[in-house]
């Protein structure tokens, strides 16, 4: 239990930007760490859940509502996921040779295609907050959203190969498949509680799990490895599908 609980704070230290209300830290419960995921995934969807309640409960206008939904989950993460999203967005549409394109992921400098990617994201997602008011049970399913892709994220790290220079590498292969207990219960009660409660619009979860996957795989396939950036990627991919499937539904 002891190491349980290590895991679910160095997960929220790690992945959220909101002070952590215990700081704690032991190398030994790395992999609790990542299996701890979808929960830290739960405390964001909850507060983005709970921000919207809170905007339409206030009139706010919606172009700032708009924006408010739309970016509040890249706030809650100081943007990790992002970072990754344009990392790998940069490295693999260069079009380079892979050592080349791998270079350019680990290049701390910001370069063109990482800055077109997402202004094109950023504009797609307020499009989508500006379509449709989230409400009622669809609150649900958004908040399960940050939980879906979490959840992916910890198996795909888990079950994929890692790169040599991935923070997972060190990780043992058996180690690392006896934490996908949790994260493979917790995707499925993503998927299927909104399901059963909010109908079509209650499919967003199940909608950014695939597109997760989808990207993950691309990423990997390109960059002959998995990593922490790519998985930012793919969940930054699988969480604007999900938003997607949430309003125009």
């Amino acid at each position: 239990m002891k190491a349980w609980l290590y895991g679910f704070f160095m997960a929220w230290g790690m992945f959220l930007s909101i002070p952590c209300p215990a700081k704690l830290w032991d190398e030994s419960a790395r992999r609790h760490m990542l299996a701890c995921l979808p929960l830290v995934g739960a405390v964001a969807g909850g507060l983005w859940a709970l921000e919207a309640w809170l905007l339409a409960l206030t009139g706010c206008p919606m172009p700032i509502r708009a924006v408010l939904i739309a970016f509040f989950p890249w706030l809650l993460t100081g943007a990790i996921h992002v970072d990754g999203f344009m990392d790998v967005s940069d490295a693999i549409l260069s079009r380079r040779d892979l050592e080349t394109r791998r270079r350019i992921l680990k290049d701390p400098h910001c370069g063109s295609f990482a800055v077109i990617s997402i202004v094109l994201l950023s504009a797609a997602v307020f499009a989508l907050c500006m379509t449709k008011e989230i409400s009622g049970l669809a609150l649900v399913s958004l908040g399960l959203i940050p939980v879906s892709t979490r959840a992916c994220a910890a198996i795909a790290v888990s079950v994929m190969r890692p790169m040599s220079t991935s923070q997972y590498s060190s990780m043992g292969e058996g180690k690392r498949f006896g934490m996908l207990i949790l994260p493979i219960l917790l995707l499925a009660a993503a998927c299927a509680v909104p399901a059963a409660l909010c109908g079509c619009r209650g499919l967003a979860p199940l909608a950014s799990a695939a597109v997760y996957w989808l990207a993950a795989l691309y990423g990997f396939k390109q960059l002959d490895g998995m990593n922490g950036d790519i998985s930012g990627y793919a969940l930054t991919l699988g969480e604007a599908a999900g938003l997607a499937v949430l309003v125009l539904i």
